[in-house]
């Protein structure tokens, strides 16, 4: 069934929460307790299969229910959460799948040999063909160094090109700006101003945000900014950051430059409501950088549907980017005692009616290739959004995430350092060797760990 408003808030609280929470690097072995739930048989004989994802996967029981009927097994389910999964991983108790973000995970999980490689399954499938798999499943694959190639490990359920955006064509009139193009990405730099004429304020408060620029967290947006300018913010072996350099350093200062302003939330002033859905809903922010997910919120309303448009990625330089910072899907840990049963949960979920009706849905793009016919085309509103997504996935490209550090950690280390630079006017050439420095300590206890 389509993805319902409410399944979406309880997906964005899943994306803060896996954000704000890292698994700490020594955690694997010297975590305490381990998690209750065991898989294996049942009293009615069937397989127990124990899968840990979000809360509302499965909106009721009647939902869940269908699933065990459809795959023929009991499924134990597990609500998603970072301490518990460490203690399972750490006592060889492992869930037998687990959701996760392919983008930032992968490569963090595989390099201590926490995953499954999924390849044998994939070359015996007659379901999932490795022909068929959209390229956003790259991020599922990691060969030692880097993301993008090797042993695929996971599969996104659907995914969005996350720098891209929305806007309200009500509040664009309203200030008697031009629209933005739906073929042509504007620059950073223009993105800036426009939300500098969008914003409204009522007695030096915002009441209205211009925009928000960071819609899947700071880090992986400067990562995409730098990539735009031609360079990158990991050196080639992952192991280190350079702020320093003339396109991270560009990067940084447009974020600064956007905080300083305050004309969407940031690191110094978050959003009250948590996420862009509600504040986007109640005309309160004209532009919203997210992917094409965020249509699903948008098209259940009609009113709303009829003043939102979607437009590309903008970018900082003359190397067009357009990245997945989700890619949210599940993985098979290297312990799960129930593979086969899981490679069928997979074959199910990815391939079959569940992954057929999320597609019809509007809320990402199906990960098959095979599905994108899917994706409704039907209203105005609909249309607009396809085409413009047609038109961005050539510029779709794989940014590898480095295996010695989760982006909580990163964005951890920005949240205490950026606010203080907003406030005090501190340029970016001043704050890039603190980031340099505290990014790179710990990167280097991630890399002393993994070997």
């Amino acid at each position: 069934m389509p993805v319902s408003t409410t399944t979406s808030l309880d997906r964005r609280r899943f994306l803060a929460l896996s954000a704000g929470t890292a698994l700490a690097a020594t955690g694997l072995s010297a975590c305490a307790g381990t998690a209750g739930n065991s898989t294996g048989g049942s009293g009615s004989g069937k397989t127990t299969l124990t899968v840990m994802t979000v809360e509302n996967e499965w909106p009721d029981k009647a939902a869940l229910k269908a699933a065990e009927e459809a795959l023929g097994m009991n499924i134990n389910v597990i609500i998603w959460d970072p301490t518990k999964l460490n203690a399972m991983l750490a006592a060889k108790n492992a869930p037998d799948v687990v959701r996760g973000f392919g983008a930032t995970e992968t490569s963090y999980y595989a390099a201590r040999g926490l995953m499954t490689d999924l390849d044998p399954y994939f070359a015996k499938s007659s379901v999932l063909k490795a022909s068929d798999l959209d390229p956003v499943n790259d991020l599922w694959r990691y060969d030692g160094k880097k993301q993008g190639a090797g042993p695929r490990y996971g599969m996104a359920k659907d995914y969005s090109q996350d720098s891209m955006f929305w806007y309200r064509t009500d509040l664009f009139e309203a200030a008697k700006l031009d629209a933005p193009s739906a073929t042509e990405p504007i620059s950073y730099d223009e993105w800036l101003d426009l939300g500098k004429q969008l914003v409204k304020r009522r007695l030096g408060k915002v009441k209205v945000y211009g925009l928000n620029a960071t819609g899947m967290g700071v880090f992986p947006q400067l990562m995409g900014m730098t990539a735009s300018a031609g360079g990158s913010l990991f050196a080639e072996d992952l192991a280190t950051v350079d702020f320093s350099s003339p396109e991270a350093r560009k990067a940084l200062q447009w974020y600064l430059d956007y905080a300083k302003a305050d004309i969407g939330p940031s690191v110094v002033n978050p959003n009250p409501d948590g996420w862009d859905g509600p504040t986007y809903q109640a005309k309160r922010m004209a532009m919203s950088c997210n992917g094409y997910w965020f249509g699903g919120l948008i098209g259940a309303d009609a009113k709303l549907a009829e003043v939102s448009r979607f437009a590309p990625a903008p970018q900082l330089g003359g190397t067009r980017v357009s990245s997945c910072f989700g890619a949210t899907g599940f993985w098979i840990p290297r312990d799960a005692k129930n593979k086969d049963a899981a490679w069928k949960f997979f074959e199910w979920y990815f391939g079959g009616k569940p992954a057929q009706d999320r597609a019809a849905s509007g809320w990402g793009i199906p990960s098959l290739k095979s599905l994108r016919g899917n994706m409704p085309q039907t209203s105005a509103f609909q249309k607009q959004a396809f085409q413009v997504q047609e038109q961005e996935l050539p510029h779709f490209s794989v940014l590898s995430f480095t295996p010695y550090a989760q982006q909580a950690a990163l964005e951890g280390v920005l949240s205490k350092v950026l606010p203080g630079a907003v406030k005090s006017g501190t340029s970016a050439g001043k704050v890039v060797d603190t980031l340099n420095s505290r990014m790179n300590e710990l990167l280097a206890q991630g890399k002393e760990l993994v070997g």
